[in-house]
């Protein structure tokens, strides 16, 4: 059902932002000017708000920002799809982003002395950095590996709600930390698993 609904919605929004990439296009603004510009954003709402505990601002500010991942992909499409540097250029500077909003939150955390929600927020860091990392290794293997409870989809909007809530007790973020933090350790065993799968199929002779 969450797939459903998240299919749904990016769809909607493509309608949405279309005219926006055609306009930029026509300007003359290139999909990976977009990507970039997209990632400074999210640089400048986590670490220059986020990190300086203007929790609500840093999540509005990355989450407008985060759009332009929609945008950047409806101009490549436009113009005929993606380039393989276009591509490698977004998912590298995805992985900027994400390295910057949990390492952001790990730093106002630290400073208020919540050491349970630092420990969320480094589980959260590095497990979301690995299933990035197992899904490229896996693709670069030949094999899909688009499984998994916590894509980086889910992962920005649960430290957003995170950040919301924390207006409202004190205890919001590091609770939507821990249960992300979870959700993540077992998004890297489903995607290891399979692409363990997959492998011994090949192994056998089987089609994946």
């Amino acid at each position: 059902m969450a797939k459903i609904f998240q299919v749904s919605a990016r769809a909607g929004m493509t309608r949405v932002v279309e005219p926006v990439a055609r306009g930029l296009l026509r300007s003359g603004v290139s999909p990976n000017a977009v990507t970039v510009a997209g990632t400074v954003g999210v640089l400048i709402g986590a670490i220059g708000f986020g990190a300086r505990g203007h929790l609500v601002a840093g999540a509005l500010i990355v989450t407008l920002f985060a759009l332009t991942d929609l945008l950047d992909g409806t101009m490549a499409r436009m113009r005929g799809g993606a380039t393989k540097f276009g591509a490698f250029l977004d998912s590298s500077m995805d992985r900027v982003a994400d390295g910057a909003i949990f390492g952001s939150v790990t730093y106002w955390l630290a400073t208020q002395g919540d050491s349970w929600g630092v420990v969320a927020a480094v589980i959260c860091l590095v497990a979301g950095q690995v299933v990035s990392y197992v899904k490229a290794r896996a693709e670069g293997l030949g094999m899909t590996c688009n499984v998994g409870l916590a894509e980086r989809t889910e992962r920005l909007i649960a430290v957003g709600v995170g950040a919301l809530l924390s207006a409202v007790v004190d205890w919001g973020l590091t609770a939507a930390l821990w249960v992300l933090a979870v959700l993540s350790v077992i998004t890297v065993g489903q995607r290891i698993a399979h692409v363990h799968r997959q492998a011994q199929r090949a192994e056998m002779g089987v089609d994946a």
